[in-house]
C-alpha cells in the first residue's frame, strides 16, 4: 500500500508551496498562543495548555482552556502577549502593541478531559486527543525539507531579519511568498517562479519594493536555479501599506500546510500552536518528523513519510505505517517493525525522548515547525539525527 504521491507521477512538471512571514495575521496569533503555552511550562512543566487566538483591528482575544499554577496571571500573560506583538513588529495605528485591547477569556481544562489523559496509578498518560499525524523527509535539500516550502520559508525569513536590524528600510511585518519549481525524474532543478507580497510604509513605489525584494530570492535560490527565464511577482496587487490583523482577521491554526511540507506530503489536520505537548496533534507529528528525517538520513530510503494514529486516553499508537514511495533501499515491512520497536510512540515516550515539556514553543511559530536547527537551549529537538546510527545497525 502507498500513499498518492502530492507531486504528480510524470518526469517533468511544477510544484508549489507557499509561506507566511511572523507577521500574518494567523502566524501572529500562532505567535501569542505558544507565548502563552511557554508562560504556562516555564512555571510548572506539567501545564495543560489549548489557547486559540483571535487578531483584529486593535484587539486580541484569548480562549481556550489552561490548568497550571496560579503564578501565571492574567496581567503575566497579557505581558507577555504584547511583548510578542512588539517583537514581530507591529507598532501601527490599527494594530500596536501597546494599544490594542487584549480579552482573556481562558478557563480551565475539562474534568472529563483531564480523567482520560493523566496518568494515575497503573494507567500511563493518554493521548490528548484521537487522530493522525505524519511526519515526512526527503533528499532535496540539506535539512531533507521538500525544496519549495524551504526556500518560501528562507526568502521571508531572511527580510524578517533584514527589516528588524534596518538593513531593508521600509517592510512592514506582514509577508507571504510562494515558490514554484520544476522536477525532472523527481528532483527539483529550476525555480519557474517566485511571489512574494510585502507591506511596506506609505512612501515606498512599487519599483522600490520591488528593489528591496529580489536580492532576498536571489540569495536563498541555488546557483543556476534562476535563470531569465524565470517570473517573478513582487507585490502583484501593488500597494500593500495596510496589513497585519488590521487588514485581515487571523485565527491560530489556519496555515497548517505552511507550517508542515507545503503540501508535498500527507497532512492529519491538527494544528500545532497553542497545544502544550499531551496534544498528539503536535507531539506526535513531531515524533513523526524526527523519526523519517533519520530514516532518510540514514540512507535508508529518499523518501519517507511516517503515519501514527492515536485514541484520546490511550497510551499506545494505534497504528504505526511507514511508505518511502518506492524509494527504500530496505525492506519496508522490517523497517515499520524495527520503527515500532526502537521507537516509544507514546504521548509520555515522545514528551520524554524529545524534551517537549519545556518552554521552547514561540520560535517554532513562524518560518516553518521543521527544516530547523535544533540548538543548546532545546528548541527543534524533532530535527536531532540521533537515530542514524541506531538504524543502521538495524539494517
Amino acid at each position: 500500500m502507498s500513499f498518492p504521491e502530492a507531486q504528480v507521477s510524470q518526469a517533468s512538471y511544477l510544484f508549489t508551496s507557499e509561506s507566511v512571514s511572523e507577521g500574518h495575521p494567523d502566524k501572529v496569533c500562532d505567535r501569542i498562543s505558544d507565548t502563552v503555552v511557554d508562560l504556562y511550562l516555564g512555571a510548572d512543566p506539567g501545564s495543560r495548555v489549548a489557547c486559540e487566538t483571535l487578531a483584529t483591528t486593535n484587539k486580541i482575544v484569548l480562549a481556550g482552556e489552561v490548568r497550571g499554577p496560579a503564578s501565571v496571571t492574567h496581567e503575566v500573560i497579557e505581558e507577555a502577549v504584547r511583548a510578542a506583538v512588539k517583537d514581530i513588529g507591529y507598532e501601527q495605528e490599527g494594530f500596536h502593541w501597546e494599544t490594542a485591547s487584549l480579552e482573556n477569556v481562558l478557563h480551565e481544562q475539562s474534568v472529563d478531559i483531564a480523567v482520560g489523559v493523566d496518568a494515575t496509578g497503573n494507567q500511563d498518560e493518554g493521548a490528548g486527543d484521537q487522530g493522525i499525524m505524519f511526519g515526512y523527509a526527503c533528499t532535496e535539500t540539506d535539512v531533507l525539507m521538500p525544496a519549495p516550502i524551504y526556500f518560501s520559508h528562507e526568502i521571508l525569513r531572511r527580510m524578517a531579519v533584514a527589516r528588524k536590524d534596518g538593513t531593508a528600510k521600509g517592510l512592514g511585518p506582514d509577508s507571504k511568498s510562494q515558490v514554484t519549481l520544476q522536477y525532472e525524474n523527481g528532483k527539483p532543478v529550476r525555480c519557474t517562479s517566485v511571489v512574494v507580497s510585502t507591506q511596506h510604509d506609505a512612501g515606498l513605489s512599487q519599483d522600490e519594493v520591488h528593489e528591496l525584494v529580489l536580492p532576498f530570492v536571489r540569495q536563498v535560490m541555488p546557483e543556476g536555479w534562476v535563470d531569465e527565464d524565470t517570473v517573478y511577482y513582487i507585490n502583484p496587487t501593488g500597494r500593500f501599506v495596510i496589513g497585519g490583523p488590521d487588514g485581515d482577521c487571523g485565527l491560530t491554526g489556519r496555515k497548517i500546510i505552511v507550517d508542515t511540507y507545503g503540501g508535498a506530503a500527507p497532512h492529519g489536520g491538527g494544528a500545532f500552536s497553542g497545544k502544550d505537548p499531551t496534544k498528539v496533534d503536535r507531539s506526535a507529528a513531531y515524533a513523526a518528523r524526527w523519526v523519517a528525517k533519520n530514516v532518510v538520513a540514514a540512507g535508508l530510503a529518499e523518501k519517507c513519510v511516517l503515519q501514527v494514529s492515536y485514541a484520546i486516553g490511550v497510551s499506545h499508537p494505534l497504528s504505526i505505517f511507514v511508505d518511502t514511495y518506492g524509494t527504500n533501499k530496505v525492506d519496508e515491512e522490517k523497517l515499520s517493525k524495527v520503527i515500532g520497536e526502537m521507537v516509544d510512540l507514546s504521548p509520555r515516550g515522545i514528551r520524554e525522548r524529545l524534551a517537549l515539556s519545556n518552554p521552547i514553543y514561540a520560535p517554532s511559530a513562524a518560518y516553518g515547525h521543521f527544516g530547523r536547527e535544533p540548538d543548546a537551549a532545546g528548541h527543534f529537538t524533532w530535527e536531532r539525527l540521533d537515530l542514524v546510527d541506531e538504524l543502521k545497525s538495524a539494517f
